[in-house]
């Protein structure tokens, strides 16, 4: 995902793990690092965090005007999230789809898995885009609320139509005319996914059914780990207390953030966790967790123990996107890109890897012939009524998303 601070394996951590023929059995997230540690009801930093800068608004961003040099550069440069990406079985360097793209058009991909949290990435490279200084990524993967403020900011490049006509055609009809943007020519999602409870039934007896139990529970007491990213752990919360996470108010967020609050200070959750968190659920050191399903199920294909719940308040529903940063020189070389992975052959090879909800129209039929098995799974092909249970968190203004972050941070000790 989406939406989270996820980092790098490295490459000792990648040589202990088996790689499943079509299902990725690499864990999202093993090198230590990213979480936060509760030690006598309060939070210790483990890593630096985000914190949350504010973009500049779009009458106050400059216009830039960046030369493609794509027909004589034939390069890019990709920054994803980590583990987002099909790997071949043999060798953890190689990705299958990006040798095609190369294999098809010709151009040589940098892919870098550097992005380990929305704030933290954006706050790398916000000075230069509001400056129309030159950045080293052509395609950048941020979740929904992060790409909606980048493209209020003009700090991505607009798509030409004709340069992503897979993108316009077969973009998922549940994935168009957002909000942030109706018109489909600045954000292409990359993956979707949902978020619920993770758990070890190593350590947890007794299944995890509810975001109350996870967080009152009495045998889960210093077991639980929920996650730094806000619309993940706020959204469930907001859900546990009734509430709709797209359209809720600003009494009903002081109301999850105090039950966070309690969670924190009886020491039911012993840490706040980035990507991490499903190396912590897979050793045992926590015995369930707020967790993203591609990660959990995965983790789960390679241990019966580790398990994933849609939790009975309801899961939440995001999406991570494919975005052109304003200053790429390369941008008509991202656009094939993004085209390439609109194709839904392509689409299907990547889904049957990732373990995530696949944005492109056509590729469940194209799935028939890559792993049949997974046609009919709902965590990668949901129908629209499984869809239509799933909650999105709302669209928040700049100043009231740097409140809520604020109050939630000075709970969560980041």
């Amino acid at each position: 995902m989406r939406s989270s601070s996820r980092k790098p394996l490295s490459p000792e951590a990648k040589a202990l793990l088996d790689v499943m023929p079509t299902r990725r059995g690499l864990l999202r997230g093993v090198a230590a690092g990213g979480a936060l540690a509760l030690t006598g009801g309060a939070l210790a930093a483990c890593g630096a965090k985000g914190k949350n800068p504010t973009a500049a608004t779009s009458s106050a961003a400059k216009v830039c005007a960046t030369p493609d040099v794509s027909a004589s550069e034939r390069k890019l440069v990709f920054s994803n999230w980590v583990e987002y990406m099909d790997t071949d079985e043999k060798n953890a360097k190689k990705h299958p789809t990006l040798d095609g793209f190369k294999a098809k058009t010709g151009i040589e991909v940098t892919y870098r898995e550097d992005i380990n949290d929305n704030d933290e990435f954006y706050g790398k490279i916000r000075t230069q885009l509001t400056e129309c200084q030159a950045i080293e990524p052509d395609v950048v993967v941020f979740t929904d609320w992060m790409a909606a403020k980048l493209i209020k900011a003009n700090q991505v490049a607009k798509f030409e139509p004709t340069k992503v006509a897979n993108f316009q055609k077969n973009l998922a009809p549940s994935l168009k005319a957002r909000a942030f943007d109706p018109e489909m020519v600045y954000a292409a999602p990359w993956q979707s996914g949902f978020t619920g409870i993770g758990y070890n039934a190593k350590i947890v007896k007794t299944p995890v059914k509810s975001i109350d139990e996870l967080l009152t529970r009495a045998d889960l007491k210093g077991k639980v780990s929920v996650m730094t990213e806000l619309n993940d752990t706020m959204g469930l919360i907001l859900l546990s207390l009734g509430k709709d996470p797209a359209n809720f108010t600003a009494a009903d967020y002081d109301a999850a953030i105090d039950k966070l609050k309690k969670a924190v200070d009886s020491g039911q959750i012993r840490r706040v966790a980035g990507n991490d968190y499903l190396t912590d659920l897979a050793k045992g050191d926590v015995g369930a967790c707020i967790g993203w399903s591609g990660d959990v199920i995965a983790t789960g294909a390679d241990d019966e123990n580790v398990k994933y719940v849609i939790p009975e308040e309801g899961q939440m529903y995001w999406s991570d996107n494919m975005l052109i940063p304003i200053t790429s020189t390369h941008a008509s070389n991202a656009m094939a890109l993004i085209d390439y992975y609109y194709d839904p052959k392509v689409a299907a090879e990547l889904a049957a890897w990732v373990n995530y909800i696949c944005p492109v129209a056509g590729a469940k039929e194209a799935m028939k012939d890559i792993d049949p098995e997974l046609v009919e799974d709902s965590f990668i092909f949901p129908t629209d009524a499984e869809l239509s249970k799933a909650h999105a968190f709302m669209t928040l203004a700049d100043d009231v998303r740097k409140d809520y972050e604020r109050k939630f941070r000075a709970v969560i000790g980041a």
